[in-house]
């Protein structure tokens, strides 16, 4: 029986999703594993330079795997036929896989999958497994879209996420690092979740967000980073739309970062796990320990930028 009076919870809010004719989903890990199923995959390839969440998972519901290497464009160095039931697993890193370039792979390899997680501003290509991380982009607890037409014919409960919003909250009116042990909590919470829909919460809240605001200043702070710091930077980029990050190829990253830290401005390591499985004259390695993804999001305007570009020059002399 649906509950009348009492106290106010929290608004429905506007309902105007970004992808809200895709499929919602808890993760992207698990928008993998819906396509896994639905299009009954039975080996998948995938990048050393990748978060092991994926690979953990992979070995959690035993699906068979092995990895590729990719080149300096991040394009897949991968030159077998894919037999059936096998996909190509294809990162857009830092949204530098173009529309164009997804193109071509598509018509190369045919069974590919997507993840946009680095990219959610660029929309499927029809035909294009497609996946999209919500908490990459915009402050949720989780959540993830998929596109596609495969369906998975298993009905899915609905995940709840009331009690993954501390951090989210938290962060709201105090600094960061006082809920990181939250943050990194929940990310182990959402290592041992099943499939599931994505929840009522995320859904509602991605529903009031300014899409177009958001974009305008991630491509503002971008053409502003690139503008000051192209010179110093070891990467040929194609600029992406509403980019996930500026990423600056430097020498001694890791140390760099850790001096950033100190200013507080936290640049993080992504996928340290590449660090230990890859040997230190690969390109995965290079690009794990020496890609400073600096922060562009909506969440700073160009002042920040500016300071933030003094502080990285500092340590670049």
């Amino acid at each position: 029986m649906k509950e009348i009076g009492g106290y106010f919870g929290l608004d429905n809010l506007a309902g105007d999703e970004f992808y809200k004719d895709l499929i919602g989903l808890n993760t992207g890990r698990h928008a993998l594993q819906y396509l896994l199923k639905a299009r009954r995959i039975t080996k998948l390839h995938i990048p050393y330079y990748l978060c092991d969440s994926v690979s953990r998972q992979l070995v959690k519901y035993g699906y068979e795997f092995e990895y590729y290497h990719v080149d300096q464009e991040f394009q897949p160095i991968f030159d077998e036929e894919l037999a059936p039931g096998e996909y190509l697993y294809i990162v857009n890193f830092y949204g530098q896989i173009t529309e164009e370039k997804t193109q071509a792979l598509k018509q190369h390899y045919g069974q590919v999958i997507l993840d946009h997680s680095q990219a959610f501003f660029q929309k499927p290509l029809p035909g294009v497994d497609t996946i999209y991380s919500c908490r990459k982009f915009f402050g949720v607890p989780d959540g993830s879209y998929l596109a596609t037409d495969a369906i998975l014919h298993e009905t899915l409960e609905q995940d709840i996420s009331k009690d993954r919003m501390k951090h989210i909250l938290g962060r709201y009116e105090a600094p960061a690092s006082e809920y990181y042990h939250d943050f990194h909590s929940n990310d182990g919470v959402l290592d041992e979740t099943p499939l599931l829909t994505m929840s009522k919460l995320t859904r509602n809240l991605m529903g009031a967000i300014d899409y177009g605001q958001s974009c305008r200043i991630r491509n503002e702070n971008y053409a502003y980073l690139e503008q000051q710091l192209g010179a110093e930077n070891q990467m040929n980029l194609t600029k992406p739309e509403g980019a996930f990050a500026y990423p600056l190829l430097v020498e001694d990253g890791i140390p760099i970062r850790n001096k950033l830290a100190q200013q507080k401005i936290y640049i993080p390591l992504l996928w340290p796990n590449v660090l230990d499985d890859c040997p230190e004259d690969s390109i995965e390695y290079q690009y794990a320990a020496n890609i400073l993804p600096l922060p562009c999001d909506q969440r700073y305007n160009l002042e920040d930028m500016a300071y933030m570009v003094e502080m990285v020059k500092k340590q670049l002399m």
